[in-house]
Parts: C-alpha cells; structure tokens; sequence
C-alpha cells in the first residue's frame, strides 16, 4: 500500500556544544570542522539534496553563525577569487549556497535531540521529514535515504536507520526490537530503547543518524518525558509510534527500520573523526595518489 504524503525536507539538528572537541569547538561548532576539505555538514546537506530534499531546515545553537554564513554567499571572496581567475575556488565557494533552500531555527538550550527536532514543527507543518544527524556521515553510494524515503512511502509510519554492531558499543545508542517483513532488509520495529546496557539490549542493532518522521511525531515530542540524562530523547517519541495501536494512531503510528550494512563514518569522537578523514583522503581520486604512499611509509616508521 502506497503512502501519500512526499517527503520534501531535511532537518539537521546541529546545536551539540561539542565537547568532546575542546577546545577546537570553543567558536567553531563541531559540524564545520573539515573532513579532508569540506565541514561535516556540507556533506549532510549533500546527502539530503542527493535523495531530492532541497528544503533543508538546521537547527542551531547560541554562536553557531559560521554555520549559517558557510551556505550563504561569500561576495568579497568570490570577487576575489574572480578578480585572479581562480574559477575552481570559486566554483567549490559558491557550492553550499547553491545546494539547497536552506534556514535555520535557534534552539534556545541544549535539551535532547527529540527538543530539537520539535524545534522543526512550524517549518515542517503537517509533511513527513527526513532528520540527519551531523555526526554521522553516509557513502555517498550507498543511497540509505532514498532507501528509508521508499520504505516509508510503502508502509507509512516513521523509518529509522538500524546498524548491527558489537554489543561493547551498544550502550551508546539507541537499540530495536523488531520483527521481519517481506522485505529482507526492512523490519517492523516493536521496541526502542535508549542507550540500553548490553545486558537489557533487545539486539546489536543500533538506530543511527538516519530518521524519516510522520508528522505525528510532533504531537508525542509534545508530551514527551526527559528521559536518559535528562534530555528529550526522539527514541523514546519513536518508542510511543512504535507501540501505538494502530486503532488509536492509524496514521502516524508504526515504525519501520532500514536494516543497513553499508559505510558509516561517525565524526562525533576524536578516533573515529581521524579514521573518517584518512578514508575520504584515501577514496579521493586527487589526493590518493600522493596521499596513500607517504601514509603507508609513514606507518612503517612507527614501532
């Protein structure tokens, strides 16, 4: 069965202090430190637009700016680079700002992702939504969004993306339970939990930075609990729509998980930004060719 209802727009929620970055991120926000020579969320953007969702709304925190300014227009620079001819500097400045349709919402404290996604109600209205987390960044091949977009056009409801891993990382997560469908790598999602320790974990599937909402979560945000470390958490929302009878939730309820094998690179600690940045040197055609020798000479020097 067919689910009406397009999904158009992108929430980014962005306004994470960044702690673990200090002091780098004393006044620059996590999400514009470059992997290789693009911000992190330039590549989220990217993705976003990828899966035809040009209306990208970033949810931002006090002295996030930069992030605003990197997909307006820079015209002292551009005419700059202009005025010496450099056209391929100028061609990758004007990129963000003609990417996508792009605003910004300030969340007035950090209260939890599912507080920053309620931020997005009044842009978002009464549509479906896409929410990408900068944190996590998708291979550009591997086509997760479009995927979660088709599943939720089928079975309705909200989809989440779920990524089995061992289970010494399962408690900084959320974790599902669920059920198979018809389709092998889409499940039905029959509990959610936040940050389980590995011994209440119903599964090693964990729900990453990858979310496509009904409209309905907005109404269960609404009346959403703080929950793990006193935060609004959007697992726990899901949980509601997961569990909903579909009597009392006919339309928004039901919640769909993307059983995802594919490349995931998380930026939200320093070992795995560093790993992220060395695979993206490593995978680009104009950098591997010097970069991937010296990296292994480089290895061999160390005891």
């Amino acid at each position: 069965m067919a689910h009406s209802g397009e999904v158009t727009k992108a929430v980014v929620p962005v306004a994470g202090l960044g702690t673990r970055f200090l002091p780098a991120t004393k006044v620059t926000p996590k999400v514009m430190m470059p992997v290789v020579d693009k911000p992190a969320i330039q590549y989220v953007v990217e993705e976003a637009v990828s899966a035809g969702l040009t209306n990208v709304l970033l949810i931002t925190g006090e002295g996030q700016q930069s992030i605003c300014d990197h997909f307006e227009r820079a015209l002292g620079l551009e005419a700059s680079l202009a005025a010496r001819g450099n056209s391929k500097a100028l061609a990758e400045v004007r990129a963000p700002s003609e990417l996508a349709s792009v605003s910004y919402v300030l969340q007035d404290a950090p209260r939890g992702l599912g507080h920053a996604v309620y931020c997005a109600a009044d842009h978002v209205g009464d549509e479906p939504f896409a929410v990408l987390l900068g944190d996590d960044l998708i291979d550009e091949n591997d086509h997760l969004l479009a995927r979660m977009i088709a599943t939720r056009k089928r079975f309705g409801g909200s989809v989440i993306a779920l990524m089995e891993v061992p289970s010494d990382q399962i408690s900084s997560y959320g974790c599902a339970a669920f059920k198979p469908t018809d389709e092998a790598d889409i499940v039905a999602v029959t509990d959610l939990i936040e940050k389980p320790h590995v011994s209440e974990a119903p599964s090693n599937w964990i729900v990453i930075g990858r979310y496509v909402c009904d409209p309905a979560i907005f109404s269960v945000l609404r009346n959403t609990p703080p929950g793990r470390g006193g935060e609004i958490q959007l697992t726990d929302a899901l949980r509601t729509l997961a569990i909903a009878d579909r009597d009392s939730c006919p339309d928004g309820g039901g919640v769909h998980g993307v059983l995802f094998r594919g490349r995931r690179y998380d930026t939200g600690n320093k070992q795995d930004f560093l790993r992220t940045t060395v695979e993206f040197a490593c995978s680009r055609p104009d950098l591997a060719d010097e970069f991937i020798p010296w990296l292994r000479e480089y290895l061999d020097t160390l005891p």
